[in-house]
């Protein structure tokens, strides 16, 4: 799978609602794949009081539904079309899924790919 039909997927997940209580979802969209080259992809929801949660992460979730946890390449793009990269709590919640997805290549803007061990250095985890 390229970077650009990995975007092309992940801005065609992109679904705008505005939900109850001043709530959005599908602002943003993302489309991982995995290890086993599988794509997985997932929206993000905001809601009051700080719930909700990222499209990474709910690609994540729809990843591990399927019994994987390694992700091979990741992208999110907001509705603009932007590449966005992930935000801090993603990037910890990547590598707490597995530790071997500080190999996963993030796909930044202008579709630059690094590893993500190179967006979190000096980590906590025992990652050795």
């Amino acid at each position: 799978m390229t970077k650009t039909e990995l975007y092309t997927i992940a801005k065609n997940t992109i679904q705008h609602l505005t939900l109850e209580h001043d709530g959005e979802c599908g602002q943003v969209g993302c489309a991982l794949e995995s290890e086993s080259g599988n794509i997985y992809t997932g929206i993000n929801i905001d809601l009051a009081c700080n719930l909700g949660f990222c499209a990474e992460q709910a690609a994540i979730s729809d990843m591990l539904k399927h019994g994987e946890m390694k992700i091979k390449r990741l992208i999110a793009v907001y509705k603009n079309g932007n590449i966005l990269p992930p935000c801090g709590r993603c990037r910890e919640f990547m590598i707490q899924v597995n530790k071997d997805n500080l190999n996963t290549l993030i796909i930044l803007p202008d579709f630059k790919e690094i590893p993500l061990k190179e967006l979190l250095p000096e980590l906590w985890i025992d990652h050795e």
